[in-house]
């Protein structure tokens, strides 16, 4: 690359790093919001926001409209964030492996629980792998159904793949989609499991499935429903949550990955 590459990607590097840091401000300055529904309470996270106006300032939305956003953010940054994202995730992926080490005995003495818990997960593969194919998607099916697309899956599907690749795509779609949409499904659908039957650290246990805002969505509702219990939620919560993580990049790497990968070569697709 010539030094007059160099230095445009390194001017595309602080707009994006601007913009980033000027999106936290304004989603930190908004807070944890909430919905109640009687006994249900929906939160909704800064994060939350912060997708939700990454996208309103990309040059196809706002910035066709603002001369100085699009000028600011225009499409050279947008191909370059991919690669910003996997930087991203690299100390999240170190940040998981330190949690670990010092757990290690919890994930032992989980044993069958754990094992269990993410070979459901594999539901994701079986159910939707079909539909997505159904839809018309090719190989951005691997990426978007193979697990639940949070920011271990980020890491596993990018590293594999490439995050601009359709596999990548995939898993990058269902994130954000996840994000806006996931947070406010999974408040909803945690409470309602009391009605069922189950009992309250069990849901607590399902709230933890590897993603940090679903779960902090999850248990907040379900604490909120049994206030009683709220310490054990959260605690029980944030455990399993740390565990799924942790054993969900394994699960899929060597389970749901493979699994994925074998469907799409033996199920019919949707000629486009």
């Amino acid at each position: 690359m010539s030094a007059d590459g160099k230095c445009n990607c390194i001017i595309s590097l602080v707009k994006i790093m601007v913009a980033v840091l000027i999106l936290v401000i304004i989603s930190e300055w908004i807070g944890v919001t909430s919905i109640h529904f009687g006994k249900t309470t929906i939160g909704f996270l800064p994060m939350l926001y912060a997708v939700i106006l990454g996208v309103i300032i990309t040059p196809d939305l706002l910035g066709k409209h603002i001369k100085l956003l699009g000028r600011f953010i225009t499409c050279k940054e947008i191909s370059i964030t991919g690669n910003v994202v996997m930087m991203a995730l690299l100390p999240l992926g170190v940040k998981y492996g330190t949690l670990v080490g010092p757990n290690i005995e919890a994930v032992i003495n989980a044993g069958p629980a754990l094992i269990l818990q993410e070979i459901g997960n594999l539901g994701s593969v079986l159910i939707a792998m079909p539909v997505a194919l159904m839809l018309g998607m090719r190989r951005e099916a691997i990426g978007a159904c193979s697990s639940i697309s949070r920011e271990p899956s980020l890491g596993v599907i990018g590293e594999k793949y490439g995050i601009e690749s359709p596999e990548g795509t995939g898993v990058l779609g269902t994130y954000l989609v996840g994000s806006v949409i996931g947070t406010v499904f999974f408040g909803v659908i945690s409470p309602l499991g009391l009605q069922l039957g189950l009992h309250p650290l069990s849901l607590a246990v399902a709230c933890g499935l590897g993603s940090g805002s679903m779960m902090a969505a999850a248990s907040a509702s379900l604490s909120a429903a049994v206030p009683a219990m709220s310490s054990q939620i959260l605690a029980f919560a944030a455990t399993s949550n740390m565990l799924a993580a942790f054993t969900g990049m394994y699960a899929l790497i060597f389970l749901a990955l493979p699994l994925s990968n074998l469907m799409y070569r033996l199920l019919p697709k949707k000629s486009h």
